[in-house]
């Protein structure tokens, strides 16, 4: 088979591994019900948790982040076996986006968040630990899930500069952190509100 066609195939694998929705399956078979109808609504670990319990919360997040490791470490080199880091990178952001829009849920999902540093972890480990440093230290200090995610993803494209990596990388960066942003935009209403719900506390209202 033609290396183009050898790619596609890759990413075309690494779109549906990442559209499997987990928190969606987990929590139907835990608890019944369909996580969408829960909480915030979104096809992801934290709400998953709400839904169904801190472990499934957690087997959600393992499982969203291996979707992505699998997709950017795996997958190129079973498809196309010497492809450059760019190709890596790439099968982790379509994995991404099957995670974000998933052929299986009529292409709702999740915000990908866990999925993208799964993917950072198979493609460029030093990256995703730059990243997984910058969530846990916002997170510390404001105690949102969602402004940790945002602030993180801003900064892997200028992570990436800082380790040299090359444009098109930084490129494909910058779009994970653009796909973040966007997902979360419902929690950026809520910060503006006030009622953004705050770990270990109660949504502010006023």
């Amino acid at each position: 088979m033609p290396e183009t066609l050898r790619m596609l195939a890759g990413l075309i694998v690494s779109y549906v591994a990442g559209s499997l929705p987990t928190a969606y399956l987990l929590v139907k078979w835990t608890k019944g019900v369909d996580v969408r109808t829960i909480g915030s609504g979104n096809v992801g670990a934290t709400n998953a948790g709400r839904a169904a319990g801190r472990g499934v919360g957690i087997a959600v997040l393992a499982i969203d982040m291996l979707k992505g490791a699998l997709a950017a470490a795996l997958i190129p080199r079973w498809f196309a076996p010497g492809s450059s880091a760019v190709f890596s990178l790439l099968c982790g952001v379509v994995a991404v986006c099957g995670h974000t829009w998933s052929c299986f849920l009529r292409f709702q999902g999740g915000k990908g968040v866990a999925t993208t540093i799964g993917a950072l972890l198979g493609y460029a480990p030093a990256v995703a630990g730059g990243v997984v440093g910058v969530w846990l230290a916002v997170f510390a200090l404001s105690r949102y899930v969602s402004v940790s995610s945002m602030l993180a993803a801003v900064m892997l494209p200028v992570l990436q500069l800082a380790v040299h990596r090359d444009t098109p990388e930084v490129l494909l960066g910058a779009f994970l952190a653009l796909v973040i942003v966007v997902r979360h935009r419902s929690n950026l209403r809520r910060l503006m509100q006030g009622v953004e719900h705050r770990a270990g506390g109660k949504p502010k209202h006023g």
